[in-house]
C-alpha cells in the first residue's frame, strides 16, 4: 500500500520550525499474522514529542529521518489479530502518516474508542491519555479536597481544562493560567473556572496575591519557569505540587532552579507526575469522566487542522502555544 508521512528532517533548535518536517511516501505490506492495518482519522499533537526530538523524553527519541511518533484515532482496515476487527475505531501509535501496520505490541497498547462517545477525536484528550493525566494527577497525587484552593497553569490545555473541572467538582475553588484573552474567556466562561489570569497582560504574582490571599493549597504545574518559582513563593501550609509538563522548557530554556526552602516553610509536598505509571487506573478513570461528560459537567476544546500537511504547521503552534483546546490533525 502506497502511504503518506512525515519525517524528522532536523533536529529543532529553539521554537520548531515547519521545515524541520518532510513530507514524503512510503510503503506498507499487507498485514502478517498479529498485525492490523488501520487508517488514520486524527493525529495527537503533544508537546512531550519536542522532548523526544531533543533525545530528552523518557520514551523513545526520534532522529533524524525517523517517522514522527505519536498516538491517532485509527480505523481498522484489515486485521490478524484476534483484540481487532475491520471497521472498528481505536486509540493507537501510528506516528505521523495516513495508514499504519500495527505489530501485537502496538495492538497490546492501543486503546478501543468508547461505544458511548459521541466525538472519538476526545479520546484523544480530555477522554484520553490526557485526561487520564489530569485524573491521575488530581486523584492519587494532590489528593484535592473540597475547599481548597487550586491553581493550574495551561489552563486551556486539554490536562490544564480537565483538571480545573474535576477540581470544581470536587469543591475546590479553581484558578487557571493561560496566555491571551480568548483562553482565558473560554477557561472561566466554559469551563467554569472561578477566575484565570492572563500571564502576557498582567503581573503573574500580583494576580496570585490578589486571587489567592491565603495561600495556594495545590499547584498543578504544567509548564514550569518563572510560572512554578512564582507559585512555590506562594504555598499554603500543607500544600501540594503536581510537576506534569515543562512547556517553557520543551524549547531549550535552562532547567528551573527551585528553592527548597519555600517547600520547607510550607509544609509542601511535590510529585512527579508520569501518566504511564497510571494506566491501571484507565477504565475507573473512564467510568467517572463519562458520567461527568454525559451530564454535561466537562467541556472540551479541541483546535483542529486539516489534512496531513498541515501536522508541521499545527505543531510549530502548539509549541508557540498559540493553539486553542487540544490539537489535532484531522486527515
Amino acid at each position: 500500500m502506497h502511504i503518506e508521512q512525515i519525517t524528522l528532517q532536523r533536529t529543532p533548535v529553539g521554537l520548531p520550525d515547519a521545515s524541520d518536517f518532510a513530507f514524503g511516501h512510503a510503503e506498507l505490506p499487507q498485514p502478517e499474522d498479529g498485525q492490523v492495518l488501520v487508517r488514520v482519522l486524527a493525529l495527537s499533537l503533544d508537546p512531550y514529542l519536542r522532548s523526544a526530538m531533543a533525545g530528552r523524553h523518557l520514551s523513545a527519541s526520534i532522529g533524524i529521518g525517523d517517522l514522527v511518533r505519536g498516538e491517532g484515532l485509527v480505523e481498522v482496515l484489515a486485521s490478524r489479530h484476534p483484540a481487532m476487527a475491520a471497521g472498528e475505531q481505536w486509540v493507537a501509535a501510528c506516528g505521523w502518516r495516513s495508514h499504519a501496520l500495527l505489530d501485537a505490541a502496538a495492538v497490546a497498547q492501543a486503546r478501543r474508542v468508547p461505544a458511548w462517545l459521541d466525538r472519538p477525536t476526545l479520546a484523544l484528550g480530555g477522554l484520553g491519555m490526557p485526561g487520564l493525566t489530569a485524573w491521575a494527577g488530581l486523584n492519587r497525587l494532590a489528593d484535592a479536597r473540597a475547599g481548597d484552593t487550586l491553581v493550574v497553569s495551561a489552563a486551556s490545555g486539554p490536562v490544564g481544562a480537565t483538571v480545573g473541572q474535576l477540581a470544581k467538582i470536587k469543591g475546590c475553588r479553581v484558578i487557571g493560567i493561560a496566555g491571551g484573552p480568548e483562553k482565558c474567556a473560554w477557561v472561566t466562561g466554559v469551563a467554569g473556572f472561578d477566575a484565570c489570569i492572563d500571564y502576557r497582560a498582567e503581573d503573574l504574582r500580583q494576580a496570585l496575591d490578589r486571587l489567592c490571599p491565603q495561600g495556594v493549597d495545590v499547584y498543578f504545574d504544567n509548564v514550569g519557569g518563572d510560572t512554578l518559582l512564582a507559585l512555590l513563593e506562594r504555598l499554603a501550609l500543607g500544600a501540594r505540587v503536581v510537576l506534569c509538563g515543562l512547556m517553557a522548557q520543551y524549547n531549550g530554556a535552562a532547567p528551573t532552579a527551585i528553592n527548597p526552602a519555600l517547600l520547607i516553610r510550607a509544609r509542601a509536598t511535590m510529585r512527579g507526575l508520569v501518566v504511564y505509571d497510571h494506566w491501571d487506573a484507565l477504565e475507573q478513570m473512564l467510568t467517572e469522566m463519562k458520567a461527568h461528560y454525559l451530564a454535561g459537567r466537562l467541556q472540551f476544546r479541541e483546535d483542529i487542522a486539516e489534512g496531513l500537511q498541515s501536522a508541521p504547521a499545527a505543531f510549530v503552534r502548539l509549541m508557540q502555544g498559540r493553539n486553542q483546546g487540544k490539537a489535532l490533525v484531522r486527515l
